[in-house]
């Protein structure tokens, strides 16, 4: 499974919340794959989720993939729940290795 954290620029706050989705996978005990980007290049990106700011959810409503809005970046409890979510309602819809 490939995660996608997403900010306007893809510097600065889509690598915090990288940090926070990596710290939750990892107290989860998953391995999956993350990384982060700007809004622009999330929309060409393959990938099975994606998670970003509200503001910026909307924007990928057309995606064809899950879209996370999480409102506390550096929230690692917040990026579990949403990763838990990911996994129970479309964890048959993805590859969760």
């Amino acid at each position: 499974m490939k995660i996608v954290a997403v900010c306007g620029f893809g510097v600065g706050s889509s690598l915090l919340l990288k940090m926070s989705i990596d710290k939750a996978l990892k107290q989860l005990g998953y391995d999956f794959e993350s990384s982060n980007t700007d809004i622009t290049t999330a929309h060409s990106i393959d990938c099975d989720a994606i998670f970003t700011s509200v503001d910026l959810a909307e924007q990928f409503k057309d995606k064809g993939v899950p879209v996370y809005a999480i409102e506390h970046y550096m929230s690692v409890e917040e990026c579990k729940k949403a990763i838990c979510d990911l996994i129970t309602k479309y964890g048959d819809k993805v590859d969760l290795s």
